[in-house]
């Protein structure tokens, strides 16, 4: 008897364990979205050597997991549509996936104007009372900067709702709700945007690495690493709080102010937003692989003072993602930075016209790319314009053109060539099947003109014909190069028909003021 009672326990104990031993990333919960058309990979842990069975309406497929527990499974592709329920079983162990659709399904990602909440946007109490979209479904991942590769985050998905849209990218949603609108089909969209990133922070720090083209910048990070201690430092921390309060208890007691300089608990530069490869194991890696149609992405502010760096650290960026997710060159869609600090009366260098000109030399770079310009959208006192449904309409647009094939005008126009005609300029533009229009006045305004001796002068500008502008100023005789927006918040106003912006540029290549930043 008290053998057989043994027996029955240990019994008990194997099934918990193996029960116990199932385990599903948070990517696959209820209500999550599927890309359609696609293969479909579902992943996961489970006991060492067990056999895995993963059912999808009536697929079914079984896997073993290899000695680290990992498994992985593939299901042959679905069309758009669902509710489906997915099943997965190992031993007695089982978990249910219920109101699983397939559609379209996008990853929002960069610093703080893509993690910007629709809370916090234009219009924000209206837009709300009309986000009812069952078949739009959010999910987002918590920021955790890491150089250990993560496989799993602290989320779900969830349906779009008054009660859920707040709290969410409004880019990323105002973008999802256009193609759910204009598609028709479910919409999954994955928010792991972090403030402030850099995007040395997004990329395999082997990749950093082996490019060799930003050993001064690991360096600087490496002795970082190596010298700094958080506890000593937020013991430092606690000491000059002391003190300061202390101060601030005397001020108090003599009837005076109190004291400014405050001490503020430091940052551990270790675990965060700047850091190498801190988010691409933190917020990235635990999503790798899941099928997605593209990304958008919105970032750059916090690498302006080293635009030219970033010529070659982006799109080493896209590179390093669609090498990782195995699906080819899916599209990558960014924001281009906005108009942004005070206006200048007179031309002159700017770090963030540099980083737009970088940004812009990527789609040269990459296949499947493209930049929503938005010089027209910013604010000069706030680096977090609220107007994010414009900014989301003109990334919908590319995805909408390129991806689903609507025949609609998705690009801006964009410099393409010039021709000196006695003190003139005639420049060329790409005009992607509009025409060159103006907005406001019909005073070209943005433009500027230059000599040999590279002094730039505010010019006469006026469009010639649907793709041609004439650039002139009285005080350059024998122009060489014109610019065009270069500046952080640039007064211009050429366009397309559709209403999209020109896209900043310069046909010089004179050293920028941040060619030498590392």
């Amino acid at each position: 008897m008290h053998s057989g009672l043994l027996a029955v326990l240990f019994s008990c104990l194997l099934v918990g364990s193996s029960q116990a031993e199932l385990k599903l990333p948070n990517l696959f919960t209820d209500h999550m979205v599927l890309q359609r058309d696609m293969p479909i990979y579902i992943w996961g842990q489970a006991s060492k050597g067990a056999d895995v069975t993963v059912a999808l309406g009536d697929q079914k497929v079984t896997v073993n997991a290899n000695d680290d527990g990992r498994w992985k499974a593939e299901l042959k592709s679905l069309p758009a549509g669902g509710p489906h329920q997915v099943v997965v079983q190992s031993g007695d162990s089982e978990k249910v996936i219920k109101d699983v659709l397939v559609g379209e399904v996008w990853v929002c990602s960069g610093q703080s104007n893509m993690q910007w909440d629709v809370n916090a946007a234009n219009d924000a109490d209206i837009e709300k009372l009309t986000a009812n979209f069952p078949k739009m479904r959010l999910i987002s991942v918590p920021q955790v900067g890491t150089q250990e590769p993560q496989d799993n985050f602290n989320g779900k998905w969830e349906l779009c709702t008054p009660d859920t849209v707040g709290s969410f990218s409004a880019v990323g949603y105002y973008f999802g709700r256009q193609l759910e609108q204009t598609l028709d089909v479910p919409i999954g969209l994955i928010d792991n945007s972090w403030g402030g990133s850099s995007a040395e922070a997004w990329v395999n720090r082997d990749v950093l690495r082996e490019s060799g083209k930003f050993d001064a910048l690991l360096d600087r990070w490496k002795k970082t690493e190596s010298t700094y201690d958080h506890e000593n430092a937020m013991a430092q921390y606690r000491e000059n709080l002391k003190a300061w309060q202390k101060k601030a208890e005397e001020a108090k007691a003599a009837g005076k102010p109190t004291p400014g300089g405050r001490p503020g608990a430091p940052r551990n530069p270790l675990t965060n937003q700047h850091r190498p490869a801190n988010l691409y194991n933190g917020v990235l890696n635990p999503i790798i692989g899941y099928g997605i149609r593209g990304v958008i992405w919105y970032q750059g502010e916090s690498n302006a003072g080293r635009a030219y760096q970033y010529r070659d650290l982006f799109p080493m960026m896209i590179e390093n993602w669609r090498n990782e997710w195995g699906q080819g060159d899916f599209p990558f869609y960014w924001v281009q930075l906005a108009d942004f600090r005070q206006e200048k009366d007179e031309p002159s260098e700017s770090d963030w016209a540099e980083l737009r000109e970088a940004q812009t030399m990527t789609m040269d770079r990459l296949p499947n790319t493209g930049e929503a310009v938005i010089i027209d959208l910013g604010e000069a006192e706030d680096i977090h314009p609220k107007n994010k449904q414009d900014v989301a309409k003109r990334l919908a647009r590319l995805a909408l053109a390129n991806e689903y094939g609507y025949k609609i005008v998705s690009r801006s126009p964009r410099y393409k060539s010039m021709k000196v005609d006695g003190d003139a300029v005639v420049l060329e533009f790409d005009t992607f099947g509009s025409q060159l229009d103006y907005f406001d006045t019909r005073a070209l305004q943005g433009f500027t003109i230059a000599g040999k001796d590279k002094k730039f002068v505010h010019a006469n500008a006026s469009i010639v014909d649907a793709t041609h502008v004439r650039v002139s100023s009285s005080e350059v005789k024998e122009p060489v190069a014109v610019r065009y927006a270069w500046a952080d918040n640039p007064e211009a106003n050429l366009q397309n028909s559709q209403g999209l912006p020109a896209t900043p540029f310069r046909t010089d290549d004179w050293d920028g003021v941040t060619k030498n930043n590392q």
